[in-house]
């Protein structure tokens, strides 16, 4: 039998029929990278047992193996990963612990889904992104993880909220999308419940509240919070805007494809 070395904090064996019996390797690099998420996590209220750490472990396996073959991140070094990936999807696990449903719209590699899931076993999650390439790694993610309670979905956000199935069926909405505030409250809250939460995941939130008035005010949301924060034991800032919707969106949003982004709603001046 010859022995497979797998990347993170795994390790297999490989039987003379080709499979692989796969077993936890641990070494002192694995050490500090779990301690290095483990810490970073818990900046955020995240408390990961070591279950939820080898999940963890095994995503990024699977993100760096896929990212050879098509083009899921730029970002490669184990602990920027864990600090720009994992640690910053983790963020806003506050904002969504006691919710029952949560759809990540715009997911791309999984982010913030995947890890809110790992780290909240119970969270019914919905990956929605627009490239079926995508949505084929997320399977393999969520097959290899035993994910219960989490799907990806092929479909554009407009479409979704028209979807009679996802309209206004979630507790909350998450995006970690670079699109602008106004463009992502019309992808985002008819999604959300009556009474729910749409969470923005923004590099920084100067002008994003200010040109949101016209948008809110039509698709039935409120800003409820802004929090502006640095990620652990670094300078890269970070905003997460929460929207918390008070009325029904009009049926008329989402606009068809294309159009939130071409024309946001947006007051002129």
């Amino acid at each position: 039998m010859k022995t497979g070395m797998k990347t993170g904090m795994e390790a297999g064996t490989r039987k003379a029929d080709g499979s692989v019996i796969f077993y936890r390797r641990v070494n002192a690099m694995d050490h500090l990278l779990a301690d290095y998420l483990k810490a970073g996590a818990a900046e955020f209220g995240a408390e990961l047992d070591e279950n939820m750490v080898r999940h963890f472990f095994v995503y990024k396996r699977l993100l760096l193996e896929w990212n050879g073959k098509m083009n899921l991140t730029a970002i490669t070094d184990d602990r920027d990963i864990i600090l720009k990936h994992f640690v910053d999807s983790l963020s806003i696990l506050s904002y969504v612990k006691e919710v029952k449903n949560l759809v990540d719209v715009g997911t791309g590699a999984g982010f913030p889904g995947i890890p809110l899931k790992i780290a909240l076993p119970g969270l019914e999650t919905v990956l929605m992104d627009s490239l079926e390439k995508r949505i084929k790694f997320l399977d393999a993610v969520i097959d290899e993880l035993g994910l219960d309670g989490a799907k990806a979905v092929h479909i554009r956000a407009e479409d979704a909220g028209r979807s009679e199935g996802l309209r206004e069926a979630f507790d909350a909405a998450a995006a970690r999308a670079v699109a602008s505030l106004p463009v992502l409250l019309e992808y985002c809250l008819p999604l959300v419940k009556t009474g729910g939460i749409f969470i923005a995941m923004k590099g920084s939130s100067e002008d994003e509240a200010a040109v949101s008035g016209k948008a809110l005010d039509i698709l039935g949301g409120e800003i409820e919070e802004v929090r502006n924060f640095a990620l652990p034991g670094s300078d890269i800032k970070r905003s997460v805007i929460i929207v918390r919707k008070v009325r029904q969106t009009p049926t008329k949003y989402p606009r068809k494809a294309g159009k939130p982004s071409k024309e946001p709603l947006i007051q002129a001046k």
